[in-house]
């Protein structure tokens, strides 16, 4: 009989990638909304990729509660733990905090009463960036540490979640497989829950209007989806992590970059560099600055030797990526 893969966080922009690319290998899959009201919304998104029919089901299950995730994992020979709460946290960091940690409690403990073989979560290398730059390459033995001061917290909240994974999996005959990706950008498959993609849609608005010495260490959305499946087959990779990372651009790299690949769809986006000074007086005022600032002209090597060699990582050119993200907004489509 085809495998059934759980995927949590199904109408997520790395969720319905996931989605996609299991059907179109030949996959079962039992998909985790929020809402059974959003069932008809996804399947339409992820018909415009594959067929679905009946190797699509969804199911009713939230993070923040109990319910659900016992009868979502039955059945199921693996789960992709996707689903994670997103924002910066605000006056609700505690609540971030523990809906991504008791949420992949959650799903893990269902996991393993269901005799899943492996669950491949999806965490961040905000879960392994330790807070002074390294001399060398951060990988996989590297931990934030979460107590440092001014530590945000959706960066707490990944490292907690991920490392109660680990504790929970300690002796359990399911095995458990983390990727660690960055900032994550390519072609959505819907204006949902756009996560670090509201980054190009806003220079696409020319927001912000001048642009901050701000690095991002990329991801493809089309990457990452394709490398969860590997990393759920490849014996080799249980219970390890894996950095999932293409190049590293700086704020104006990407509004470069699209002003090249989309010529008049660019036209809005700022050209302007904004000064050190100007992007800490703008902390003071927003919460997503405030989140970066540690970051502010600062750049990190990361290594993906370990996900290159094990599971035949490739990533694209994180300018193609960046470009292909920017398209599908302005199409209002995607394009895989």
């Amino acid at each position: 009989m085809t495998q059934m893969v759980l995927v949590t966080g199904g109408t997520g922009f790395v969720g319905g990638w996931a989605i996609a690319e299991l059907l179109k290998r030949g996959y079962r899959v039992r998909a985790t909304v929020r809402d059974l009201s959003k069932e008809a919304g996804l399947r339409r998104v992820i018909e415009g990729q594959t067929e679905a029919g009946e190797r699509l089901t969804v199911v009713a299950a939230d993070l923040t509660a109990d319910a659900g995730w016992d009868e979502a994992a039955v059945g199921c020979d693996h789960v992709l733990h996707i689903a994670s709460p997103l924002g910066s946290g605000g006056d609700n960091a505690e609540a971030l905090i523990a809906a991504a940690r008791d949420g992949t409690l959650r799903v893990l403990r269902a996991a393993v009463a269901a005799g899943a073989g492996r669950v491949v979560m999806t965490s961040s290398t905000a879960a392994c960036t330790p807070s002074r730059a390294l001399d060398r390459a951060i990988d996989e033995g590297d931990w934030t540490d979460e107590a440092q001061p001014g530590l945000a917290a959706y960066r707490r909240s990944k490292v907690l979640a991920e490392s109660a994974a680990w504790d929970f999996m300690a002796g359990q005959k399911t095995e458990l497989t983390t990727i660690l990706p960055g900032a994550v950008f390519g072609p959505v498959l819907t204006r949902e829950r756009l996560g670090s993609v509201a980054i190009i849609e806003r220079l696409l608005q020319g927001q912000p209007p001048a642009l901050p010495r701000l690095a991002f260490n990329i991801t493809d959305v089309r990457d990452l989806a394709d490398l969860h499946i590997r990393a759920m087959i490849a014996p080799e990779a249980a219970g390890k992590r894996f950095i999932a990372l293409g190049d590293a651009l700086w704020y104006g790299e990407i509004a470069a970059a699209l002003r090249a690949g989309l010529g008049a769809a660019a036209a809005k986006v700022p050209t302007a560099a904004m000064p050190d000074l100007v992007a800490r007086g703008l902390a003071a005022v927003s919460p997503q600055m405030r989140a970066m600032l540690p970051l502010l002209g600062r750049t990190q090597a990361f290594s993906t030797e370990k996900a290159r060699r094990v599971l035949g990582y490739a990533p694209r050119l994180a300018k193609d990526t960046v470009v292909d993200c920017a398209r599908s907004l302005v199409a209002g489509s995607t394009s895989s």
